[in-house]
């Protein structure tokens, strides 16, 4: 097979890591479910335990099934390496045990997904490390912020649920000329990597919830961490077999890869069907602010054309009447479909102030720029035309 770096990226999708089936010839990658392993002799279980011989000891260290999705997310990104989790939060909360330890410090962006913000503010800062929230969208904060005990600066880009953008080069120059030891973490959920690959712009550690556009079909709980090797063997037997213990099941990752192999062609029509939902927004009298990366009125569409493909498939807007006007649009719908989560085939309408961000208090809202009646859309697979009617016909009931 050709090189991983001789291939596009939805040739990777769909080849890399693949490892032939010696025993049948299957096509596909079959579902190792098995919790443990057998070797052939005590001494060979002794050197798989000392880290001198490669081999499979037990599927919270790895699995012959999770390893091929591993390679392929890898490639993906561009990376040397790849651990799966069975949750995003599990994947983010096993980067932060290995970064930082008591007295450590992490700047992270003042808007983030409300469990990370959660896990950040009441979590870590319960065992000694201490975190700053500030606005990452002006880099001058970052400078105020970092100081000598500073492990990790941590950002969305796009940003759940307002899609704010960052500037993923000004950020990791920054930190790096500051500290070269700093990890820069970025969370690239929402752009994948068919749209934007932070590494290639200087981070340090990409994570995300595979559970949206990687899987894609909204049937599987899942999370990844991308890095160089040596820090992700690092998180894998610290992070994840000691701290977390956030195994993702072979079953699930057969389900991911299933799902990868459309990743490409997902992410062009999401793309160009939130491009299409946003147009009919511009014209809707009862629309009074769309956040979208693609809109020129984005504070930050010029960064966006710089490290984006193209501008993603989440929108997110206020209604004229605000939070009570937003509820019934929400509540009227019947094509899309109320619920959480993104980057399923369906579109999915949600209100961030009282559902994936209700961790966050009034105070940390407004500071966080989630307005009480902003409404969030993951643009899916259906005829545009459906969804469009879908919105028409809720809006005229507000």
């Amino acid at each position: 097979m050709m090189k991983n770096k001789d291939l596009g990226l939805a040739t990777k999708a769909i080849h890399a890591g693949t490892k032939r089936d010696l025993q049948y010839g299957s096509l596909v990658m079959p579902i190792y479910q098995t919790s443990t392993f057998m070797f052939d002799s005590c001494e060979q279980g002794g050197k798989r335990f000392a880290g001198e011989e490669q081999g499979h000891i037990y599927t919270r260290l790895g699995n012959p099934t999770t390893d091929v999705l591993e390679a392929r997310v890898a490639a993906l990104e561009g990376t040397e390496a790849c651990v799966f989790f069975s949750s995003g939060m599990g994947a983010i909360s096993s980067v932060f045990w290995t970064i930082c330890k008591s007295g450590s410090h992490i700047v992270a962006d003042k808007t983030l997904y409300g469990c990370t913000f959660s896990f950040l503010k009441h979590g870590m800062t319960r065992y000694g490390v201490d975190v700053d929230f500030v606005d990452l969208s002006d880099t001058k904060n970052l400078e105020k912020a970092l100081k000598k005990e500073t492990a990790a600066v941590v950002f969305e880009t796009p940003a759940n649920p307002n899609l704010k953008v960052i500037d993923i080069k000004k950020i990791a120059d920054i930190s790096h000329a500051f500290n070269k030891n700093i990890k820069v973490v970025c969370d690239n959920t929402f752009a994948t990597p068919v749209l934007q690959q932070p590494i290639a712009l200087g981070c340090d550690v990409v994570v995300h919830s595979a559970t949206k556009f990687l899987n894609g079909h909204g049937d599987v709980i899942a999370g990844c961490v991308c890095g160089t090797k040596e820090f992700l063997t690092e998180v894998r037997l610290f992070g994840l077999k000691d701290m977390t213990g956030a195994v993702l099941g072979p079953f699930e990752a057969f389900l991911i890869m299933r799902g990868l192999k459309t990743l490409d062609i997902r992410m062009e029509r999401h793309c160009l069907n939130a491009l299409k939902l946003v147009e009919y927004l511009q014209t809707n009298k009862k629309v009074e602010k769309i956040y979208f990366p693609g809109l020129k009125e984005h504070p930050n569409h010029e960064i966006v054309k710089k490290q984006m493909k193209t501008f993603g498939s989440m929108i997110a807007f206020e209604v004229s009447g605000g939070r009570q006007a937003g509820a019934k649009l929400l509540d009227n719908m019947k094509l899309c479909s109320l619920s959480v989560s993104l980057g399923d085939a369906e579109t999915l309408v949600q209100h961030p102030a009282s559902m994936t961000h209700s961790t966050y208090d009034a105070e940390s809202l407004a500071l966080a720029d989630i307005s009480e009646g902003l409404v969030r859309v993951s643009v899916g697979l259906e005829n545009i035309e459906d969804i469009i009617a879908d919105f028409e016909q809720s809006f005229k009931k507000i």
